[in-house]
């Protein structure tokens, strides 16, 4: 990590905010056919911390994750990756900063079907002409509890732990922060568990943040705060979250 980005690193671990947006406005199309899909959202992210995103469908909760992991862009407002502001990159350098600070896991699994479980998790190092922290990769794979599994290929692999080296892939490079899309959308109940209790001990033993977007107040209830949008506009928060509470807190929003 160069200098800069290890100032930048500092900044937001003396401030406790690894991301944040501010008056962001995302607008689809034009004239009568535009689409508002955020309307002067400004959240903060804290570090070492699960936040789960929730909302009706059409609320904007993955346009703000999108925006905010620098995979869509604003059309108005700002997004801060620690003191860097994503609109002010080269797509270079944006390619770059995703590369290296932020991790993604999707609902669709993601991993190279003729690579080894491991050579998945170890994928993005591979791309960036890095070795991956063997310590750090080592604590990663036994929080992922896929030891005896890495040398298989996802086909031999569940899809529970299918989404579980994609978790780990994502973390393997030590990112800032992880930005998760429904990944227990294409799981059973108990695979689903399986990963929410894998993030929650990542983020309680390794120190990761996670921002999940989810529509399951099961899913929501392994967070340690939630951000509620309708409209494209955050409507509430709730801290310390239950899967009982959330699921009337969204009865409240007609979901």
């Amino acid at each position: 990590m160069g200098s800069n980005a290890s100032t930048i690193a500092n900044t937001a671990r003396r401030t406790g905010i690894v991301a944040r947006a501010v008056n962001a406005s995302k607008v689809y199309g034009t004239g009568d056919t535009a689409v508002v899909a955020l309307d002067n959202v400004s959240v903060a992210i804290p570090g070492r911390r699960f936040t789960a995103v929730m909302g009706p469908s059409g609320s904007g909760k993955s346009t703000l994750m999108h925006c905010m992991a620098g995979l869509d862009s604003l059309t108005s407002g700002e997004v801060f990756l620690g003191t860097v502001e994503l609109g002010a990159l080269s797509d270079k350098d944006l390619t770059l900063l995703r590369r290296q600070r932020v991790g993604f896991v999707f609902q669709s699994f993601n991993l190279l079907p003729t690579l080894s479980a491991l050579e998945n998790i170890t994928l993005p190092a591979t791309l960036a002409g890095a070795k991956p922290d063997r310590e750090w990769l080592d604590a990663v794979v036994d929080t992922v509890g896929l030891g005896d599994r890495l040398s298989h290929r996802p086909g031999e692999l569940s899809g529970g732990q299918q989404q579980r080296v994609a978790m780990a892939r994502a973390l393997a490079t030590r990112p800032e922060i992880i930005f998760a899309d429904e990944p227990t959308g294409n799981l059973d109940s108990r695979s689903g568990a399986g990963l929410l209790s894998f993030m929650r001990h990542s983020v309680e033993e390794l120190g990761q943040t996670i921002v999940m977007v989810t529509h399951d107040p099961v899913a929501a209830s392994y967070a340690d705060g939630v951000l509620f949008l309708a409209d494209g506009r955050v409507v509430d928060r709730m801290v310390d979250p239950t899967a009982d509470a959330v699921l009337d807190r969204m009865k409240a929003f007609g979901e």
